[in-house]
């Protein structure tokens, strides 16, 4: 007989709504990988692929904000189901017509099975403790789980394409999404509790609260300094002459350190305020950045990025627990979900700004641009706590 989830330990919540998301989300990130490759294997251009990767993106900045609403209403198992219905056929239709358009159409909706799934199961998160402590826990887990995945889903996708082509591998992702329902079936259903002022104010309308608004601008800084130096880094090792695998080595140690402090962020918060640590974090990442391109040696290049991927790391799961814990209740999911347009907003445009930017003022001139924006966050760190000591007030 299975035992409820209201029984279960923290421990094994926790790796329900991991799970939860880790099937639907490796499945996207290996389309994400897969379709592109595909497009320029069926003979189109650069611009078509980058236009087919971005579609990934749009998906998710559409479909967030309803996620949103829909989860404050129904809960988690429902929107999941759908979420996780949608990546299936996105992965089945591009196995069966391996054509543009269709591989348009899958990228497209695996971005909006991600949007519905994430935000349903992040509301979910919040729900699994009262405990800050607790919660801490949680969002750092919920965390690491995507990390995993972005991990898993492009290294299977491309072992399966060297062994047996796309079609095989796209059919291979519905498999993967397969894997979201056993985590599912028996989660514990919180009933939606959004009110109908809630509803018709709106996800916008929290932006109009200055702390949601500071925790939510933290957020994005984050994710404009972790696509910043995505894109720069290449440029800046092409340019002094590194070879692709050391770039790689040195990207991937940036993405390492950033799933691996998630980790121990919880134990960290346990003894010092949120606030602290964000404004730290925040700091220290502007540092890091100004210095980056006066870096001379590969071995201090990995070091920057594995310190600056320690610091925006650790403040993903802060943010989110904060976000958590200011939101009302009934209106998390679309809190959440606006967390995740801003973010995905920031995907799609930083690399095009950074891009230009880089042929105005210099490699170097961008990552002291993304200091001086880092080093602004964590100016608006500082002030959060004035404005959570007048919440708790």
């Amino acid at each position: 007989m299975a035992v409820p989830e209201c029984e279960r330990s923290l421990g094994e919540r926790i790796f329900r709504v991991v799970g939860a998301q880790f099937g639907v989300h490796a499945c996207m990130s290996g389309l994400r990988m897969g379709v592109p490759l595909m497009v320029l294997d069926l003979g189109h251009g650069a611009a078509a692929a980058g236009f087919a990767l971005a579609l990934f993106g749009l998906g998710q900045i559409l479909l967030s904000l309803p996620a949103g609403h829909v989860a404050d209403r129904y809960g988690v198992r429902r929107p999941v189901y759908v979420g996780m219905a949608i990546a299936i056929i996105g992965a089945a239709i591009a196995a069966v017509w391996p054509i543009y358009p269709v591989l348009c159409l899958t990228a497209f909706l695996e971005g909006a099975a991600i949007a519905v799934v994430v935000v349903a199961i992040q509301r979910q998160a919040g729900r699994l403790s009262d405990d800050v402590a607790d919660l801490r826990r949680v969002f750092a887990w919920l965390t690491f789980g995507p990390a995993a995945a972005n991990f898993a889903g492009p290294l299977l996708v491309g072992l399966v394409i060297d062994a047996a082509g796309f079609q095989a591998a796209f059919m291979l992702q519905v498999g993967i999404a397969l894997l979201t329902w056993p985590f599912i079936r028996l989660m514990r259903e919180y009933p939606g509790t959004l009110s109908a002022q809630g509803s018709r104010q709106g996800a916008w309308a929290l932006w109009r609260d200055p702390v949601i608004r500071r925790v939510l601008s933290m957020n994005w800084f984050v994710s404009a300094t972790w696509d910043l130096h995505t894109v720069m880094l290449p440029l800046l090792g092409h340019a002094r002459g590194l070879s692709a695998g050391v770039i790689g080595g040195i990207l991937g140690a940036f993405a390492l350190a950033a799933a691996l402090i998630r980790l121990v962020t919880p134990a960290m918060a346990a003894r010092v305020k949120e606030w602290v640590l964000l404004s730290c974090a925040l700091g220290l990442a502007a540092v890091l950045l100004a210095l980056y391109p006066l870096m001379s040696s590969v071995v201090a290049m990995a070091v920057c990025s594995i310190l600056i991927g320690a610091a925006v790391g650790s403040v993903q799961p802060l943010a989110m627990g904060l976000l958590h814990q200011i939101t009302p209740p009934d209106r998390q999911g679309q809190a959440a979900g606006l967390r995740m347009v801003m973010i995905n907003a920031s995907s799609i445009s930083m690399p095009v700004l950074a891009g230009s930017a880089g042929g105005l003022v210099g490699v170097a001139g961008v990552f002291w641009v993304g200091a001086a924006l880092m080093a602004f966050g964590a100016r608006q760190a500082t002030g959060l706590r004035s404005m959570l000591d007048r919440g708790k007030a």
